[in-house]
């Protein structure tokens, strides 16, 4: 025993204490209240007292003697001890131990007087009775209990059936036949029985069995004979084995069970007049023959499913149909006992052994059968009804009312949602798919679902547990149960009703153990899953734009049941072939709301599938099925009343993740909801509408005219508000542009990384024109944060953080503009421009105190933050006007509304509402173009005071340019196409502005001289923009250059053009003048020359990135350049071997190059020599000594000196610029040659600059002269052969080249270290291509090729051998050009 009751002292002093104690004990436990723990704490304490005498450690007598006075306590006290004896003679009879054998027979003996011998006989052991006298052989008592057994259980009794009289059971049956209705009781009745069965000897059994008959007949009188079988019957067992009798008769093959018999047994069951267990062991079939069954039905499913999805020959398809029809009638499913108990138990009500059953059998087995799950739904109707009419009914329905049932052990019917936890949920769990049969109950419990929600939202709390019920319920019974139903639209959109009060989150997760794990639970749905693919297959066969209609409906009609299963092979079908994609969109208008929201889940999971590779298989392309996916997206969101919140948050979480494949979504939903595209591939025209206001750029800057967005891109919007999606996606956008280089671009193609650039980059500038065209200023301004915080605590890049806040600032300044005009109402122009300016300069002063943290302090002392705040906060609405492309798009309207008049087509209620439509658009067109004519003349007011405060002098002009440049104009120009119109504008407005310490023509020469590495970093989408800026800076250059009226309008008097110059021979004081009509047009050529110079190099590198981007950047910048006819022909030559040398190897730069060449071709005609494109006069020769012509001394006003190529002289020195100035016409003949020094230098300095000077000059001179005269004779004899033409040309050159080799060598060494020093010489890898040109062009020159020499950019002066340094030869070779005016250009110094 684990704990002993009787302790050793009890024993040691028995006669003291421990008899007392025993007693004491035992009495105790005889009187307490549990009957079972008393008898077993009894029976161990009498153990352990009889044990003790065992073994040998208490006197028999003394034991015997207690064990006497015990059995007073108790009556069946005999018994337990008897029960004790019987326990220890099976230890002690397999025990080595004699003597303790012994003990144990005289301790019995000793109980002998005291426990009667009928007890001990059916307890002990025959041999143990033997030893104690009782018996007098074992053997023969054995044999005697052997012979008694045989006849008590299994000798059938024989009734003397004459005996029994029948009309006892005539009697018998007239009793129970008899009307109930009046005061006939059961009690009653029963006497009568037992009076028969005493009268006419009836056999008790019989009368039983007789009973059940007349109840089964009479089965709705429960109230009179369950009673009566209560009273009548002494063994529940005896009523299963004649019940069960009764069962087993019907199981033959012919025989069918009767419902009564159903109805009587669940009636005595749900009584508990008999136990499940002994009734249930009566009915058949087996439960192995059930488990047989459902793996049997569930394999035959699959079979049907696996022949559906194969490919058959029709012959074999009708005859596997017959097959089919003959086993369905040959199998009648044979009676099920046990199911049709589990009916008749939930008939009456008894849910608790109707569950007991069904625990028995596989899932949802027992429902299967119409009948069973029929009357679980009635008995679920009953238990919900209260509930359902507080809480459930619509307002208006009556519906009608149940009878509840009058078992008063039923259910509970539900007052509350708390009750539904009680049984409904469960009774539903075990009802499953098969709630089907039912419709009205399915919506019943979709509307307990839809109370409860909404309680709760009124509550504005809820209950977990309640609610996580109530998605079970979703999940297991609802979903499966709209599979099974025949596409009943009602059903879904009243689920639909219930699904959108959860958030997406509970709804995709409920859509996702539809589609992927609710079909394979059940044969039912196995089969079901496989008709509807095989049904889906039929329709997308023959779906095409004619029959839309017809092919939409069928559609609609298969996916009320089983959308999941549609829609993932619909998406399947477009991954393939995506121009499925317009008559797939619109065959789903007759979907439900339901449908729309599965649609939504099922393109979100096949974007998401992981098996699926986002790039193609050459790793340069985003896979094809992703395009098609997201040009879905896009198509479906716009056009349907579609969720939007759940697709938003995948493509957040992706970019979280660092993987922006998926913005090809977002683009595709933002340009068709909100009609707003991205491209840089715009017209003039659609540039010129970008510049305009909201209705100017829906009319005329896009593609397609996409109208009615005005709901879509309400829609969008608010799942972005709602959600608060829309800042943290122009961030993640933002951040994860150089994400896309640094972090995801790791392996990947470098042409595959700038494609995902330029898309992240687009969708940014596409999505965050969305939110600033349809926030509310008080949403804008709500969710973006100041510059300063997006820069510096979300690391958002300079550029983006200003295109986010450039809204806010326009609509804050608006706002404060508004109010101050309302403070103080005048009508004067001039008082609303003052009230501008100063609304301007309260919300501006935050962002130039903001920005200030953005770049280190060194930046401000060239630029202001005023001036660069500025700079990113305006745009070209700002700016500009478009009036020709408001008029143009006015006269398109009043075109169409001629049009609609003369159309006799047209109803006159259309043509009415066309005109007036195209009225009101004229209307609102000319309000927004008088508006914005208002808004620029206030922002250029507004500029115009700033100004003189933009930038400071701390530093040189050569610096400030480079920070403007760096930070303000490169960054901005390849942000998007308007804002490379936007720079070139910006740059022009602060000329014509007249800023101070704002150098034009040094920003310009910056912006052309070397555009290599500008161009290489670039991808696509941007080398577009960037070529775009270049042309439109080359467009007002170009304008300049064309006219000197022109020029000296909007360039002479103004300081952008201003020239500082130093007469050595004076004081040293400074003077002032404007850059020359015709030194301009020399820059200018320089300028094309520089262009062409690194468009040749980076088409000759042989890398695709350069060779892509600079035919990207020529073919934009095409109308303004090239202009000069050898330039455009040296472009043709490059290009020409481009296209030969790319055709096989890289198409796509085959096909860039051929287009480039074709229009190049077409811009010829255009083209001019290059004489005329600027002055190229023979310079006189002049008789003046060079002493006097650069001597201290002389009186000649000095020539100005414009800047020669920025690249070269801003790079140099800070403000030290040199060079040979040279005459540029007849009057004036003296050349005179100007250097800048700062002021600080020492004369000693200035003296040896002048020296060095004086030594330059002569060789130059000659060298211009003579390259001049040949250039003349090339022109006479132009149509002489190519070898007679060179030799004198040769010989004419040579000595010229010596002599200014030999006088020139020693200071181009120094001017060489000069440049290194200051780290602003040309690059070297220009340097070395030009070269590698040179000897090409030589030796296309031997061959005879003049045309590709006249293409060529080398210099006509021959290579030579001489003293000079290789690299001084071939800086020499690029810097000379065919133009005596290029070498003679004059210098700018700014200081």
């Amino acid at each position: 025993m684990a704990t002993r009751i009787i302790p050793a002292d009890w024993i040691k002093n028995w006669e003291k204490s421990g008899k007392h104690e025993f007693v004491q004990l035992c009495k105790n436990l005889a009187y307490k209240t549990n009957h079972d723990s008393t008898i077993k704490d009894i029976q161990a304490a009498l153990y352990e007292l009889c044990w003790h005498v065992i073994q040998g450690n208490f006197k028999l007598d003394l034991s015997a003697s207690v064990l006497c006075d015990m059995m007073d306590l108790r009556d069946d006290m005999p018994s337990i001890l008897a029960d004790v004896f019987s326990i220890l003679d099976i230890e002690t009879s397999s025990l080595e131990e004699k003597n303790k054998r012994d003990h144990y027979t005289q301790l019995v003996g000793a109980c002998l007087f005291f426990v009667p011998d009928a007890i001990l006989k059916e307890r002990l052991d025959p041999e143990t009775l033997e030893s104690l006298g009782l018996i007098k052989q074992a053997h023969q008592f054995n044999q005697k209990i052997v012979k008694i057994k045989t006849k008590l259980f299994y000798k059938q009794q024989k009734f003397n059936l004459l005996r029994e009289e029948n009309e006892g059971y005539a009697k018998l049956i007239t009793e129970l036949g008899q009307d109930l209705s009046g005061n006939i009781t059961s009690h009653i009745v029963l006497e009568s029985i037992k009076s028969l069965i005493g009268c006419f000897n009836l056999d008790p059994n019989r009368v039983l069995d007789i009973i059940l008959e007349v109840y089964e007949c009479r089965s709705d009188q429960d109230e009179f004979f369950l009673p009566l079988i209560k009273s009548y019957m002494c063994e529940p067992l005896t009523l299963c084995h004649i019940l069960g009798f009764k069962f087993k008769f019907n199981q033959e093959p012919n025989e069918e069970t009767p419902t009564s018999l159903y109805h009587i047994a669940a009636a005595l069951l749900h009584h508990n007049l008999i136990e499940l267990e002994d009734i249930y062991v009566h009915l058949m079939p087996l439960d192995a023959s059930i488990v047989e069954e459902h793996k049997r039905e569930i394999t035959e499913a699959k079979q049907i499913a696996r022949k559906l999805t194969m490919v058959v020959v029709p012959s074999e398809k009708t005859e596997d149909k017959e097959r089919e029809k003959e086993e369905e009638k040959n199998d009648k499913a044979p009676d099920n006992q046990k199911l049709g108990l589990l009916e008749a138990l939930l008939r009456i009500g008894d849910w608790h052994h109707a569950q007991s059953i069904m625990d028995q059998m596989p899932a949802f087995y027992a429902t299967s059968h119409k009948a069973v799950a029929l009357a679980l739904c009635q008995l679920l109707h009953l238990t919900v009804e209260p509930l359902y009419r507080r809480s459930g009914v619509p307002k208006g329905a009556k519906g009608c009312l149940l009878r509840p049932l009058r078992n008063k052990r039923a259910p509970r019917p539900a007052e509350s949602f708390e009750d539904l936890r009680r049984d409904v949920f469960s009774m539903l769990c075990y009802l499953g798919p098969h709630l089907s049969h039912d419709p009205i109950l399915f919506a019943k419990i979709v509307r307990l679902g839809k109370g409860f929600m909404k309680e709760v939202q009124a509550l504005k709390s809820i209950d977990d547990t309640l609610l996580s019920c109530f998605l079970s319920i979703a999940d297991q019974v609802l979903l499966p149960s709209l599979s099974l139903m025949e596409c009943n639209a009602c059903m879904s959109e009243e689920l639909w009703g219930l699904f959108k009060l959860f958030p997406y989150q509970h709804r995709y997760r409920l859509y996702g153990q539809w589609k992927n794990e609710t079909y394979t639970s059940h044969p039912l749905l196995v089969k079901v899953k496989a008709q509807t693919v095989d049904r889906a297959k039929y329709i997308m066969k023959r779906l095409t734009k004619e029959n839309v209609k017809p092919s939409g409906r069928q559609i609609g009609k298969l996916s009320h049941s089983n959308p999941t299963i549609l829609f993932d092979y619909i998406l399947s079908q477009i991954q393939w072939y995506d121009n499925l994609i317009g008559p797939v969109v619109d065959s789903l208008k007759y979907l439900t709301s339901l449908n729309y929201d599965v649609m939504a889940y099922c393109i979100i999971e096949a974007l998401a599938n992981p098996e699926k590779e986002k790039m193609k298989h050459d790793d340069t392309t985003i896979s094809s099925w992703l395009q098609s996916l997201a040009s879905l997206c896009g198509a479906v969101f716009r056009k349907y009343p579609i969720e939007l919140a759940g697709l938003l948050q995948y493509v957040t979480n992706t970019l979280k993740a660092g993987k922006s494949f998926d913005l090809l979504i977002l683009k595709e939903v933002v340009q068709k909801m909100a009609g707003i595209e991205i491209t840089d591939e715009m017209t003039s025209e659609q540039m010129e509408a970008m510049t305009g206001g909201e209705q100017l750029k829906a009319e005329g800057g896009y593609f397609g005219q996409i109208r009615n967005t005005k709901k879509s891109s309400q829609r969008l919007k608010d799942a972005l508000l709602d959600h608060d999606l829309a800042l943290p996606l122009c961030l993640l956008m933002a951040q994860q542009r150089n994400g896309v280089v640094f972090l995801e671009g790791g392996e990947k193609h470098l042409k595959l990384v700038g494609k995902l650039y330029d898309q992240c980059h687009d969708t940014l500038v596409q999505f965050g024109g969305f939110l600033a065209s349809n926030l509310s200023t008080e949403d804008y301004i709500k969710r973006v944060p100041s510059i300063d915080i997006l820069c510096n605590q979300f690391h958002t890049p300079h550029d983006a953080a200003f295109f986010l806040s450039r809204p806010m600032y326009g609509h804050q300044i608006l706002s404060k503009y508004d109010e101050l005009k309302k403070a103080e109402k005048s009508n004067r122009q001039q008082q609303k421009v003052h009230k501008y300016v100063a609304a301007c300069e309260l919300v501006m002063s935050p962002v130039h105190e903001a920005v200030v943290s953005l770049h280190p302090p060194r930046v401000w002392d060239d630029l202001r933050p005023q001036f660069y705040a500025t700079f990113w906060s305006l745009t070209m609405y700002d700016l500009a006007v478009p009036h020709n492309a408001y008029d143009r798009e006015v006269k398109k309207l009043q075109v169409q509304v001629k049009a609609i008049e003369e159309n006799p087509d047209v109803p006159m209620n259309k043509k009415k509402k066309e005109k007036e439509r195209c009225t009101a658009l004229q209307e609102k067109l000319q309000e927004e173009e008088k508006k914005q004519l208002e808004h620029v003349q206030r922002v250029l007011h507004r500029l115009k005071l700033e100004k003189d405060n933009w930038l400071l002098a701390k530093s040189t002009k050569n610096e400030t340019i480079t920070k403007f440049l760096q930070l303000c104009l490169f960054p901005r120009c390849i942000f998007s196409a308007i804002d490379a119109v936007y720079c070139a504008r910006f740059v022009e407005l602060v000329h014509q502005q007249k800023t101070p310490n704002f150098c034009t023509l040094l920003c310009y020469d910056r912006v052309f001289s070397d555009i290599i590495y500008t161009v290489a970093s670039c991808t696509e989408n941007e080398s577009r923009r960037y070529g775009r800026f270049l042309c439109c800076m080359l467009e007002t250059v170009t304008r300049w250059h064309s006219d000197r009226a022109v020029y000296e309008k909007e360039c002479g008097n103004y300081p952008g053009f201003l020239t500082i110059f130093r007469a050595t021979g004076f004081d040293g004081g400074n003077k002032a003048d404007q850059l020359d009509y015709e030194n301009f047009r020399h820059v200018v050529h320089k300028w094309h020359y520089k262009l062409t110079k690194a468009s040749v190099h980076c088409l000759e590198t042989g890398e695709y990135t350069h060779i892509r981007n600079i035919l990207i950047v020529l073919t934009k910048i095409l109308p303004c350049y090239p202009k000069v006819l050898n330039l455009g022909q040296a472009l043709e030559c490059r290009v020409h071997k481009i296209c030969l040398e790319e055709k096989e190897k890289r198409p796509d730069l085959y096909a860039l190059a051929m287009g480039y060449s074709g229009q190049l071709k077409g811009r010829k005609a255009h083209m001019v020599p290059e004489n005329e494109f600027h002055h190229k006069e023979q310079p006189v020769r002049s008789a003046t000594p060079v002493s006097q012509q650069n001597g201290p001394g002389t009186t000649t006003k000095p020539a100005s000196k414009t800047e020669e190529g920025v690249s070269e002289d801003a790079d140099r020195a800070k403000d030290k610029y040199q060079g040979a100035a040279k005459p540029v016409n007849k009057a004036n003949s003296t050349a005179a040659k100007v250097t800048t020094t700062h002021s600080t230098r020492d004369d000693k300095e200035k003296s040896g600059k002048e020296k060095k000077e004086k030594k330059e000059k002569t060789p130059g001179n000659t060298l211009e002269t003579k390259g001049e005269s040949r250039r003349e004779k090339q022109r006479d004899e132009r149509g002489a052969g190519g070898k007679e033409e060179r030799a004198p040309r040769e010989g004419k050159e040579k000595t010229p080249k010596a002599d200014r080799d030999k006088q020139k060598a020693e200071e181009k060494n120094s001017k060489e270290d000069n440049k290194a020093k200051a780290g602003n010489g040309e690059p070297k890898e220009p340097s070395r291509e030009r070269d590698t040109g040179a000897k090409e062009s030589k030796s296309k020159e031997k061959g005879g090729d003049r045309s590709a020499m006249s293409g060529s950019l080398k210099s006509p002066v021959p290579r030579l051998e001489s003293a000079e340094s290789e690299r001084d030869h071939k800086r020499r070779k690029l810097e000379t050009h065919s133009s005596p005016s290029h070498s003679s250009s004059v210098k700018v110094s700014m200081a």
